[in-house]
C-alpha cells in the first residue's frame, strides 16, 4: 500500500510530467520552490487544479496559508489529511 507521501510524489510526477523522477528522488521535507524540486508559480497551479480534483480541497492562490501547505510534499500531505473530502 501507498503512503501518503508517496500518493503525493506521484502525483507531482504526474501532473507536472518529471521525467526521469521517481517518488524515491523526491524528499518528503525538502522544498517543493525554488530549492529543492525547483517548481514554480504554474506549478502551483496545475498541483492545486489536480489537488482539488482528486481530494475535493482547495487552496486560495493568494493565502500565506497556502503557500505554508505547499512548502514541502509533508506539509502538503499533512493539509490534504485534515481538508480532504471523504
Amino acid at each position: 500500500m501507498q503512503s501518503d507521501d508517496d500518493e503525493i510524489k506521484q502525483m507531482i510526477i504526474d501532473v507536472l510530467q518529471l521525467e526521469d523522477v521517481t517518488p524515491a528522488d523526491i524528499d518528503a521535507d525538502a522544498p517543493l520552490f525554488v530549492d529543492g524540486l525547483g517548481l514554480d508559480s504554474i506549478d502551483a497551479l496545475e498541483l492545486g487544479v489536480a489537488i482539488h480534483k482528486r481530494y475535493g480541497v482547495t487552496l486560495p492562490a493568494d493565502s500565506d496559508d497556502t503557500r505554508r501547505h505547499f512548502a514541502s510534499v509533508r506539509t502538503l500531505g499533512l493539509m490534504i489529511s485534515s481538508n480532504r473530502k471523504k
